[in-house]
């Protein structure tokens, strides 16, 4: 009798051994990482500051001096119809034409999949921009990189700034005629005001963003500064040198909600 239950005990140690090494390890998820390059251009040619000359649909000529603009809750959409949201905190970015480092947005662990859709935001949220200074760091410190890019006295960023010179200007008290666009306005925090947020959706669905694991994918997003003066509201330089809080600066916004496409797409 003992000799048969120690055999029933060798057994069944034997047996739960074997389970325990049968049982699988856990599969972490595989991601690989995405680069959202933002190829700022103007029209068909490339955005050069301060020595290029444009000119808008109104025949207006203009040369840019500056073009910042921030980006902000980027989502990802699977060719299944989910969607991957990158986490907030790491998914603000400000975009400078003079600063070339600044048009790489680097997106690390991004789940290896096909993705068919990017949207962002132009502008930073209202939920971020009433936060504490200590939740707006990085590219949202009004101190450090988002200097000059945040209204001290209306308590909010500015989502888009365009500014240069055209002869279409009036020339101001010191001789020169320039043009200055500084879009801001999130809906208010006290008091209601305009809500200039533009949420862009992007679709990728004839070159799908492949991620792979432990890899990189670049993504081309071009943005057309020429739509800003001839999309859906045409905006005159004479007409409107300096926009900046008032009911227009929603026209404008609604002028560079339309600037932005997917260019091309290559992985490592």
């Amino acid at each position: 009798m003992r000799n048969h239950f120690s055999l029933s005990i060798i057994s069944l140690f034997l047996f739960l051994t074997v389970l325990v090494a049968c049982q699988k390890e856990p599969v972490e998820p595989k991601t690989g990482a995405l680069q959202l390059k933002f190829d700022n251009v103007v029209g068909t040619q490339e955005l050069n500051l301060d020595n290029t000359t444009y000119t808008n649909g109104s025949g207006e000529p203009f040369v840019v001096t500056k073009l910042d603009y921030f980006i902000s809750n980027i989502t990802l959409k699977k060719a299944d119809g989910s969607e991957y949201v990158v986490l907030q905190d790491s998914s603000y970015f400000l975009v400078s034409e003079r600063n070339t480092a600044s048009q790489t947005l680097s997106l690390r662990n991004i789940p290896a999949d096909d993705y068919t859709g990017i949207t962002f935001v132009v502008g930073v949220d209202s939920l971020r921009n009433t936060m504490g200074i200590e939740k707006r760091t990085g590219a949202l410190d009004p101190a450090g990189t988002a200097s000059g890019m945040y209204w001290d006295w209306n308590s909010g960023y500015i989502f888009l700034k365009l500014e240069g010179t055209s002869t279409a200007a009036p020339t101001d008290a010191t001789g020169k005629q320039n043009f200055t666009y500084h879009i801001g306005l999130f809906g208010g925090y006290q008091s209601k005001t305009i809500n200039n947020l533009k949420v862009i959706q992007l679709s990728s669905k004839s070159t799908p963003v492949r991620i792979t694991a432990d890899g990189t994918t670049a993504v081309q997003v071009k943005a057309d500064v020429m739509k800003l003066f001839d999309g859906i509201k045409p905006l005159s330089i004479a007409q409107s040198p300096t926009i900046m809080v008032s009911s227009q600066s929603a026209e404008v916004a609604a002028n560079y909600a339309t600037m932005f496409s997917i260019g091309n797409v290559q992985a490592d």
